[in-house]
């Protein structure tokens, strides 16, 4: 008879060995979500996960503000949209700062040196064409860094692989819908 405790996936070769998923999980419990698994290089992903952390807030400023200057003709749905993206790029602060926070790292909110440790930069535009290119190039450069990320990550972090490729590809969406306003206009 079996024990429940080490269980064998039929015609795969696959072996579980609960028991000793039971004794490494008491080990080291201080660590949280980090297991003796874990096989990336934890300071370095907290590090990457701290710059995209500011390059996110940036963009979210940078969108916030071009929110609130949109003006003219066709400013309304342009500023709709700076609106939801600002948002987005919230809700992707959010997600990599809890990320570092499960990897034992703590995320920098900090303003000072922000816009050094961001990947895109802060660029105003003075005209609605000139917010919709500024925001495209961040959108850019955000989705080259993330792409980046994810091929250095590759298998040695999954989680924080999928976080980042989930992020990639609303930064994608927010390229095509920037490029669609800038053939508009």
């Amino acid at each position: 008879m079996k024990s429940h405790l080490a269980e064998k996936v039929p015609h795969t070769g696959f072996h579980l060995d609960v028991e000793a998923i039971r004794k490494k999980a008491r080990k080291d419990i201080e660590s949280g979500a980090v297991t003796e698994g874990y096989r990336a290089d934890r300071e370095t992903i907290i590090d990457m996960l701290n710059g995209a952390l500011a390059t996110e807030l940036v963009c979210t400023l940078r969108y916030k503000r071009h929110y609130f200057m949109a003006t003219g003709l066709n400013a309304e749905p342009v500023a709709a949209e700076f609106a939801e993206h600002a948002a987005q790029e919230q809700e992707h602060a959010d997600q990599l700062a809890e990320r570092i926070v499960q990897l034992g790292g703590e995320p920098n909110f900090s303003p000072d040196g922000l816009s050094k440790r961001s990947h895109a930069e802060y660029a105003t535009g003075d005209t609605l064409q000139d917010m919709i290119k500024e925001d495209l190039i961040a959108e850019r450069i955000a989705i080259d860094s993330y792409r980046q990320m994810v091929d250095y990550i590759g298998d040695t972090d999954p989680t924080t692989r999928r976080m980042l490729e989930q992020i990639l590809a609303v930064e994608e969406e927010h390229a095509d819908d920037l490029s669609d306003f800038l053939t508009r206009n």
